[in-house]
């Protein structure tokens, strides 16, 4: 990448501004675009977004804008920070302005009626265009606030990971590269559903034993249903895998967290998505995994559990009876009980 060409980043929520600052550190000129034309006003005046990183000032070369047509026109890197609900209807109408240009996803979610990762509705909308995903255990704040933070880049194409690498890599942000976009974009979005009970399990004064062992069985049930759809099940054992699962499972900095401590609370969903005021991918995550769980039979006692406790009526409590209770199968299932 040369210093002068603008990288464009697309969505003004907490990740997406904690990329552009990175971006903007290293030298980059960044053209940060967002649909609220009062939210870029503000980061532009006062060099702060105060809805989703209050208290972070946002690098002076960081641009913040709401013409779409102008911020992708003009650069040939794009980071997409869209919420999962939104990517398609934002960019398709542009589809003709991203051929050949490098399309890096940062959003873990699943787009509800079609089960499609968020790098397989960019290969959709815009087929000429070189395609990457960006996972990790990456809290936007930590990001921001500059904690030692390491992430993945994922993509076919060796030239975009070393691209990518090239303009995010910095004192405090690490980025490694791996080939298994699939398996790296399915652990970022499969791991939001797993936070909701790892928050609903604190709410609830469990132990430390009940907690450990909930982040070891999901990182199991994940990998399983990931494997069973071509993905490689050494990824889970890295940063977008278990490093994911970790942090959004164990810091009240994770929304998906959040949401599950406010349910362990007594709250409705409705009202804890609220009191969170921002997107927890982990819910809409929630009901297509159930639903293509069932119909390719993947053992996800886990997922059916969080599914029975959000819209079934049934306690934590029940589910967790319901695991013990569950004939003991193999520690990891992949891995042969021969020995091999």
């Amino acid at each position: 990448m040369t210093q002068q060409q603008p990288i464009a980043v697309l969505g003004g929520g907490s990740f997406g501004t904690a990329v552009a600052n990175l971006l903007a550190e290293n030298g980059y000129p960044v053209r940060h675009w967002m649909r609220d034309a009062a939210q870029a006003e503000a980061i532009r005046v006062n060099r702060e977004n105060p809805r989703y990183l209050k208290g972070i000032k946002v690098h002076p070369t960081v641009e913040p804008l709401t013409d779409l047509l102008t911020t992708l026109t003009d650069s040939e890197l794009i980071f997409v920070a869209l919420p999962s609900s939104a990517l398609r209807a934002v960019l398709a109408e542009h589809a003709g302005l991203l051929t050949a240009k490098m399309l890096v996803s940062l959003t873990k979610g699943i787009e509800a009626h079609t089960f499609k990762l968020m790098s397989e509705i960019l290969e959709e909308i815009a087929p000429q265009s070189r395609i990457g995903v960006l996972s990790g255990p990456n809290l936007a704040r930590e990001i921001a606030e500059h904690a030692l933070t390491a992430t993945v880049v994922a993509s076919a194409d060796e030239d975009l990971c070393q691209q990518v690498q090239e303009v995010l890599h910095g004192r405090t942000f690490r980025v490694y590269a791996s080939a298994d976009r699939f398996g790296v974009e399915l652990g970022g979005a499969l791991k939001n559903v797993y936070a909701i009970i790892a928050g609903m399990a604190v709410a609830l004064g469990m132990g430390e034993n009940t907690k450990s062992m909930l982040i070891t069985r999901a990182l199991a049930e994940m990998t399983r249903f990931a494997v069973s759809q071509g993905a490689n099940p050494m990824t889970f054992l890295g940063l977008a895998g278990v490093g994911d699962l970790i942090v959004t499972c164990s810091s009240p900095k994770s929304r998906n967290y959040q949401v599950g401590f406010a349910l362990g609370q007594g709250l409705t969903l409705e009202d804890a998505v609220t009191r969170l005021g921002e997107v927890a991918e982990g819910v809409n995550t929630l009901k297509v995994l159930k639903v293509k769980a069932d119909e390719l039979n993947v053992y996800m006692p886990l997922v059916a559990g969080l599914h029975a406790i959000l819209f079934e009526g049934r306690t934590l409590n029940q589910v967790i009876e319901v695991l013990m209770r569950a004939e003991p199968k193999t520690d990891v299932d992949f891995i042969s009980t021969s020995g091999f």
